[in-house]
């Protein structure tokens, strides 16, 4: 057994001179259990290089993409944690090849995720952004142009229907909104019902939803999911609120339909070629509110996040099986056994001291 276990976090969660950029990430509870060493990948990459960690057990990744070559030299490496619950922007089969854990902090950015999109649909249709520029422009009499609507007696549309969209539901019901409509090939009739939703195809649901919120992860299924034709089949009253990835809306499609106002308005905290760093063509609408990807970034959901991916760790650390983890037939695989015991430590206090 192994006198330490090794935890490397990604450059992306420090500032220039090494100091922390957020207040809680869950670092703390490695910091303070016995054999847990924690360190940080110096320089900031696009992608992990492999030479980044290879003498470490364990990375936490917030942004940088982890591919084939990432992992290359991987015979230390027994789990990489996506800190958050999207992982496209990791090579799930190179990490299974590689005999390497791939895990999500699954339920962690389900509240805080539901809760933007309640405050986004509110601004929206509040006409938020423009009755903020009336007062910046001294351009009061004009407000009578920009009446807004409740959202009492109005339908939600959920496209993916996981902990994040049960979260919205949930937080929606004192609005007294319609029954939400919900497309998701992976939930039943049956299941629907027992969340007090109803489950349709994905024709139906944009036709019929004044709020289509997109929910679903990003796969081979699911870009492009939303084109010209799907936004074509929604109401000019509704509004398309993308708090998962760019690549599942069609940006070509959205900017048109926005522009000739054949919907009302878009909120969009996800875009194609992300980080975005000139001004994006969205901006020019005044029916758009954008996000940089952070709209759901919260201290607590960073901190609930952080104690999932730390608690995971060391529950690897110590031959516990991980919550989270996406390739579980990795644990099957002989070359991770033999690795697993040969990399844990004899002993880690799973929860040294509470945070």
């Amino acid at each position: 057994m192994r006198h330490s276990f090794r935890v490397s976090f990604t450059a992306d969660f420090y500032d220039e001179g090494g100091k922390p950029r957020y207040r809680d990430y869950g670092a703390t509870l490695l910091v303070n259990a016995h054999q847990m060493e924690v360190c940080r990948i110096e320089a900031h990459r696009a992608e992990i290089a492999p030479e980044q960690i290879e003498d470490v057990q364990g990375v936490i990744v917030l942004s940088p993409r982890v591919t084939a070559r990432t992992l290359s030299d991987s015979q230390n490496l027994l789990v990489v944690s996506r800190f958050g619950v999207g992982y496209d922007g990791v090579d799930v089969v190179a990490c299974t090849e590689a005999d390497v854990l791939l895990t999500i902090a699954r339920g962690a950015v389900d509240r805080s995720v539901a809760e933007a999109t309640v405050g986004w649909m509110i601004a929206l249709t509040h006409h938020m952004l423009v009755k903020d520029r009336l007062v910046r422009e001294g351009r009061w009499a004009d407000r009578s142009f920009y009446m807004g609507s409740e959202l009492r007696d109005r339908t939600l549309g959920v496209i993916g229907f996981g902990g994040i969209g049960r979260a919205l539901v949930r937080l929606l019901s004192g609005f007294s909104m319609k029954t939400p409509l919900v497309f998701d090939p992976h939930v039943d009739h049956d299941t629907a019902a027992s969340q007090g939703v109803q489950r349709v195809d994905l024709e139906s649901l944009l036709a019929e939803a004044d709020f289509v919120s997109v929910n679903c992860p990003l796969t081979n299924e699911t870009i492009n999911l939303i084109g010209s034709a799907e936004l074509g089949s929604m109401k000019p009253s509704a509004f398309l609120i993308n708090t998962a990835r760019g690549g599942i809306v069609d940006e070509d499609a959205l900017f048109n339909k926005l522009s000739a106002r054949a919907i009302a308005g878009a909120a969009i905290d996800c875009f194609d070629g992300e980080p975005l760093v000139a001004p994006h063509r969205f901006g020019a609408l005044d029916n758009v509110l954008l996000a940089p990807h952070s709209i759901a970034w919260t201290h607590e959901m960073f901190r609930d996040i952080g104690r999932v991916a730390c608690q995971g760790m060391l529950d690897v650390a110590c031959g516990r099986r991980p919550h989270g983890v996406i390739n579980p037939e990795v644990f099957d695989r002989p070359r991770f056994r033999d690795k697993w015991n040969r990399l844990r430590i004899a002993d880690v206090e799973r929860h040294a001291q509470h945070v």
